[in-house]
Order: C-alpha cells, then structure tokens, then sequence
C-alpha cells in the first residue's frame, strides 16, 4: 500500500503504445525515445532516494537496460510504460540502498526541507497535470509526521518498525500515522477528483 505521488502525476504520454511495441520488436531507437521521454524523471526520483550522483547514474543506466531486456512481458493494455518504467527506478533505488555499499553511502538522516519529494526537478508537463496539483495539494495538508512517514516509506522503502527506529518514534505512533496520512490523503483526492 504505497503512495505513489509521483507515478500518479505522471498520464500516458502520447505515442507510448508505439514506442511500446517498437520496444518490443528491439528498434534501439525506441530506448533512446523512452529515455529522452522519462530519463530525467527517472534520474530525479533515484537521487531522491540514494542521495549519490554517481549511484543515481548509474542507476538509471540499469533501470533502462532492465526495461530493455523485459519490454516483451510490459502490457499495454494495463497501463502505461512511464510509471512501469518509475517503479522499476524506485525499486532499483530502493534495492542499492538495501545492499551493504548503499547503506554506507547513504548513512543520511532524513531532512524535511520543503517536503523535497513534491519539488523534485520535473518535467514542466508532469507537473503541469491536475492530478498532480490534486496529490501535491494532499501532501501538503498532512502534517509534518504524516508527510515524513509517507516520504520515508516511499523514497527509502522503509517498513514501519523501520521508520520507528529512524524517527524515534514508538511503533504504535509510526503505525497510527501511516494510517491515517494514507486515509486523508485517499478522502482528500477522491474529494478532489469528484469536484473536478
């Protein structure tokens, strides 16, 4: 159960059915498409998490080598390739941070500067989307805990009993926030959306 604010903000852009299926037949222009595409999305989400240029490069290099190689199973049909393509980075960036080199790079308290995750240097028709300005919107009504255990489950992959131990925090309180930042954050954009 993860909020994915940014996956959220991000629509099918026009024209990725075909770089999808021209993926899928392995026309190496189509990657360089899908990177002009989404590469910096995807380069801005894995320093968001790993905090390291040089990782993030590298990093970003993997996630489109493993799109690459699994463009045959990515069905169309059931969504679009650019948050496909972002979950892919978050989870390449969550698993370094993880192995044994990430966590001694990356031994970096959590900072709440201006609810970074929200600011993140975007493509300006990404942040352009109502459903963007709707989830940022949410985001800032949560309280600061709120926000900090949504930002810490998502950018680091944290679990709860984690997040207690970074924040200080018993696990009861950890738990009782995630839930009701998830709740208000559901209410506020179902709101949102029905008005719209």
């Amino acid at each position: 159960m993860w909020l994915l604010p940014i996956l959220l903000a991000v629509g099918a852009a026009e024209g990725d059915a075909d770089l999808v299926l021209r993926l899928q037949r392995r026309d190496p222009r189509a990657l360089g498409e899908l990177y002009d595409r989404y590469g910096r999305l995807a380069y801005a989400l894995i320093l968001r998490v790993v905090r390291d240029v040089g990782a993030a490069e590298d990093l970003v290099q993997e996630t489109f080598l493993r799109v690459w190689t699994r463009a045959q199973a990515f069905d169309a049909q059931k969504g679009s390739i650019g948050p496909w393509l972002l979950a892919v980075a978050r989870n390449r960036a969550i698993d370094y941070l993880r192995s044994a080199g990430g966590r001694e790079r990356n031994n970096v308290e959590f900072e709440e500067t201006g609810h970074p995750s929200l600011f993140i240097d975007m493509e300006q028709g990404i942040l352009a989307s109502d459903r963007a300005r709707r989830v940022k919107a949410a985001v800032e009504k949560l309280s600061a805990s709120q926000r900090q255990v949504i930002e810490l489950a998502y950018f680091e992959g944290l679990t709860q009993t984690e997040m207690a131990e970074r924040m200080g925090q018993p696990l009861g309180t950890v738990k009782t926030w995630v839930r009701s930042a998830l709740k208000n954050l559901r209410d506020q954009i179902t709101t949102a959306e029905a008005s719209a």
